[in-house]
């Protein structure tokens, strides 16, 4: 039985039926990583003690007959923004190369406490700022449809050791599409929920207004498992939602008769490549055999949605990351006096396009530009949220591509810095409305994976799920697999 490639829920199966032990599965995993890892470089750190002891732990509760959730005993990676306990966190940054945690986030936490074990951290664009995993300070994770493609960004580690069954599910946090993009380029499940249903203490921010922590997820039973334990007010969180969280598997229904659908035309138009537009035909055609009605509606101000994200999240990222000046923690580089000791440690410390955002950032909050681009960017963002109302007034949810095409190649957008951010034009206007958005995997063109995007209303997952679990009973586009022994 090849354990990798098996769902969370099919796993939590056979390990209460004691047809294979936390241990055995946690030590598949682990032999998995050491077999692919040096090739794919998913992982920045691989905590593989803590992953055994934590099997360990879970195999002797389980043979004491202790009720256990279904993610008891099942292998996880957290991306390295989201602080561990006693375990590196790095953000992929020379600036934190050597921060350990004192505690762990809230989502950390209650993974741990629902049993899952923790088998590592995954890569990710440095302070996941940027669309390819190219801007990591350690290593570029590669794509396991295609070592010579990115696996997106910027938590392409995580997407891509889901994918390559380096670990059962995983965690990342989502700017503007930083898990859709990269679930899209590595097929699998890539879900952002409503901005506030998840807590974000102990993730380590970029833009606090936009960042959302969300899971990578074979199937949709198991992005509903994990929503499960993720999701619900956190008293430590100002931004957390107190609402009811309820038992999302309840939405996995195969059914979508006399749901409405919205097909954005603006997202259909410019910058699509023809055989990523004839998969998402492909996708409204079954909802519509399926008993869905798809109707085109028109959110005029998303042609302004990138510019507006790219202001305002380099704004906040210029904030957050003052912090990293040498003396609380983190990297310190010496120098003749204090501003001295300042500059070097921040011109070592961080890369080229966190520096570039942050200067941007700077810019844009400067009092000559305040009002010229920041507060326009903030009016931007307000005419998205009502585009958004105004249309989900008239459907249940929105269907669009997750990406304009599959993977690029590595290198082909390092020297545009505008394109690297376009790449994800379809996935950013979500995060400008804190709007829950899933990524779904829709078969593959030329061997790649394609993605397509549903968006919803504020903490309407259970449409999401709803419909996504209705495409992955009905077709057989959603789960492909990467081929790792021709790379």
């Amino acid at each position: 039985m090849q354990l990798d490639t098996l769902t969370v829920h099919r796993l939590s199966e056979l390990l209460e039926k004691k047809e294979i032990s936390s241990l055995e599965l946690t030590q598949n995993y682990l032999e998995r990583i050491h077999q692919i890892d040096n090739d794919l470089q998913a992982f920045v750190t691989v905590t593989k003690d803590e992953a055994l002891a934590q099997a360990r732990l879970m195999d002797e509760k389980r043979l004491r007959g202790e009720e256990l959730s279904p993610l008891a005993g099942i292998p996880m990676t957290i991306q390295d923004t989201i602080c561990t306990a006693g375990v590196k966190t790095t953000c992929a940054s020379k600036m934190l190369h050597h921060y350990i945690p004192p505690a762990d986030a809230t989502v950390v936490d209650r993974l741990k406490k629902a049993g899952s074990v923790l088998i590592g951290k995954s890569n990710l664009d440095e302070f996941g700022m940027g669309s390819s995993t190219e801007n990591s300070a350690f290593q570029n994770t590669k794509n396991p449809f295609d070592f010579a493609r990115v696996p997106g960004g910027s938590g392409g580690g995580a997407a891509a050791a889901v994918a390559a069954g380096e670990a059962a599910f995983a965690l990342g946090s989502d700017t503007g599409g930083d898990i859709r993009q990269p679930a899209a380029f590595c097929g699998v499940i890539g879900f952002k929920p409503t901005y506030g249903y998840v807590p974000r203490t102990g993730l380590i921010s970029y833009a606090s207004s936009l960042d959302q922590i969300g899971p990578f997820a074979q199937d949709m039973t198991d992005a509903a498992l994990i929503l499960n334990t993720i999701c619900g007010h956190d008293a430590w969180d100002s931004t957390s939602a107190s609402v009811d969280v309820p038992d999302f598997r309840k939405s996995l229904i195969n059914d979508i008769k006399g749901l409405k659908i919205g097909l954005p035309k603006e997202y259909f138009e410019a910058g699509m490549v023809p055989e990523v537009a004839a998969k998402i035909q492909e996708a409204v055609r079954k909802l519509e055999e399926l008993g869905a009605s798809c109707v085109e509606v028109s959110l005029p101000h998303t042609e302004y949605a990138v510019i507006a994200h790219y202001a305002i999240s380099c704004a906040e990222a210029s904030s957050n990351l003052a912090r990293y000046d040498g003396v609380r923690y983190g990297l310190r580089v010496e120098g003749e006096d204090v501003l001295n000791m300042f500059m070097k440690t921040r011109s070592q410390g961080f890369g080229t396009e966190v520096k570039r955002r942050i200067m941007l950032g700077t810019h844009v909050l400067s009092s000559a530009h305040y009002d010229e681009y920041y507060t326009e960017a903030l009016k931007i963002r307000t005419l998205n949220k009502q585009d958004f109302a105004r249309v989900f007034e008239q459907v249940d949810c929105l269907l669009t591509p997750a990406t304009l095409t599959t993977a690029f190649k590595k290198g082909e957008l390092t020297g545009d810095p505008l394109a690297m951010v376009r790449s994800k034009s379809c996935t950013l206007p979500a995060n400008l409305a804190g709007l829950p958005a899933m990524s779904l995997p829709y078969g593959v063109i030329d061997g790649m994976p394609v993605g397509l995007q549903l968006i919803a209303r504020h903490f309407d997952e259970k449409t999401l799920l709803r419909v996504g679990y209705t495409l992955e009973q009905t077709t057989d586009q959603t789960r492909p697999k990467p081929n790792l022994t021709r790379q």
